[in-house]
């Protein structure tokens, strides 16, 4: 018995002859759903590296700004955020935090926090978790930290539920030592006369000595203060 059963079974191993049609019915499942899962994850590869763009352009576009962000500003990159993500609607989360160090105390602490979408500003006791996070700093210098949140819904059903996408990024101001939100300023913004090179008119924004030729918004007008002479 036990022959006739190995020598079946080795017949079987042996045989060649089939039907392509049958061999593709059961391949052909297999192969379609290793296209989609492999479609899926390269999709959610390329979201996340261009969601991860966006966020570097909001934060690159905020750290070069010399007059105070509004809150129009903050709505209008959240906007701009759609457009970078090719996403809809409410589906994409924008919040900027400026976070200033304080080396006194060892000590990060939020500067100001705006926030659009589902997540709220951030405070000084939130740092808490996002200090392993943060760069080392110089005393009273600031980063601006930009955090996306954006769903992502797979097309095919290849065991991947659906996510959030979430970018992170910090940027040192560029054209001036600290990044203002409107309701902070009040007349003079306290930059003071050292961001005559920068652009957008800062010099003149403030009121500062000797900028009355500052007419133009590029900056290239702006008149250095004259430097005082010495009494002897």
């Amino acid at each position: 018995m036990l022959n006739i059963l190995t020598s079946r079974l080795r017949r079987f191993r042996d045989d060649t002859q089939g039907y392509i049609t049958v061999e593709a019915m059961i391949i052909l499942p297999v192969l379609l759903w290793l296209f989609g899962a492999s479609w899926v994850y390269f999709d959610v590869m390329r979201q996340q590296t261009v969601n991860q763009k966006g966020n570097y352009t909001i934060g690159d576009m905020i750290s070069r700004e010399t007059d105070a962000v509004t809150d129009a500003y903050i709505d209008n990159s959240r906007k701009l955020l759609y457009l970078l993500d090719k996403s809809q609607g409410n589906e994409t989360d924008l919040r900027v935090t400026v976070v200033s160090y304080k080396a006194n105390n060892d000590r990060y602490e939020v500067f100001w926090s705006e926030s659009r979408g589902a997540y709220p500003p951030l405070t000084t006791g939130d740092l808490v978790a996002y200090r392993d996070r943060l760069p080392i700093m110089a005393n009273a210098d600031q980063v601006v930290v930009v955090e996306t949140w954006d769903d992502y819904n797979p097309v095919f059903s290849v065991g991947l539920d659906d996510f959030r996408i979430k970018t992170y990024s910090f940027t040192r101001p560029r054209f001036a030592p600290q990044v203002l939100h409107a309701d902070m300023v009040k007349g003079n913004n306290g930059w003071g006369n050292g961001d005559q090179d920068a652009p957008g008119g800062s010099l003149c924004n403030n009121n500062a000595e000797n900028a009355t030729n500052c007419t133009n918004d590029s900056g290239q007008a702006n008149v250095e203060p004259a430097k005082k002479e010495k009494k002897t």
